[in-house]
């Protein structure tokens, strides 16, 4: 299985120079990085395996890359993955037409890979805080995600792997309902074929862990959709 506890990066270019470059920076600072080389891989990468944030080159072939981020913001299924768009055009009209599209941020060419970088982690801190070491607070419960500990009423719990991840996805979003089939790409991801009954038998080890000295169980139940923390 792929490390899910590191945030995954798309990057989508379609320079092989630029593109090995992306990739060993930012598999340097701790990401999980796929590529794509056109716009129309690119959107079957996102359709296969949802990332964590997208670096997107906007000289695409087949599919340009303002065309990409269009699509994906206009889906409910990826419009909250921030987009990083990437180009060497400089113009205040290119970069409102490109932050007009959906894009979250845009940067230009050339640029310095420190400034990328930063620049990743800032959209992830308002994205998916647990992968970049915050700590996340809801109700009592505490996840310490650099040093990997949960405290729930200042008792410390000891989590498993699978259940510390179910936990980091469901605190990120207090009170969003997350479907099982949602809870399967992000916790266990697509390349494991896993039953979503494997979802329950996971929660209920987390509720148990959560409430063994005690305390209220966090997780609620959505009948016929999933669950949701809070």
């Amino acid at each position: 299985m792929a490390d899910t506890l590191k945030p995954a990066v798309l990057v989508v270019e379609d320079e092989p120079s630029q593109r090995e470059i992306l990739t060993y920076n930012l598999q340097a600072e701790g990401f999980a990085v796929r590529t794509a080389h056109d716009g129309e891989e690119a959107l079957l990468c996102v359709a296969e395996a949802a990332p964590d944030l997208i670096l997107l080159d906007w000289m695409l072939p087949i599919v340009s890359g303002i065309e990409v981020c269009r699509q994906l913001k206009s889906r409910a299924a990826t419009n909250a993955i921030p987009v990083i768009m990437l180009s060497a055009r400089s113009e205040d009209t290119d970069k409102v037409r490109g932050l007009d599209t959906g894009a979250d941020d845009y940067l230009t060419k050339p640029y310095s890979v420190s400034e990328l970088v930063a620049r990743v982690r800032a959209q992830l801190r308002r994205s998916r805080p647990s992968t970049v070491g915050q700590t996340l607070r809801h109700d009592g419960v505490v996840v310490d995600t650099e040093k990997h500990l949960v405290r729930i009423h200042e008792a410390d719990v000891k989590l498993g792997p699978t259940e510390y991840r179910l936990l980091c996805t469901l605190i990120e979003k207090p009170g969003r309902v997350w479907t099982r089939e949602m809870l399967l790409d992000r916790v266990w991801g697509r390349e494991l074929h896993v039953d979503t009954r494997t979802v329950d038998v996971h929660v209920g080890r987390l509720r148990k862990a959560l409430t063994q000295n005690g305390a209220s169980d966090p997780i609620r139940t959505v009948r016929g959709a999933g669950y949701a923390l809070g």
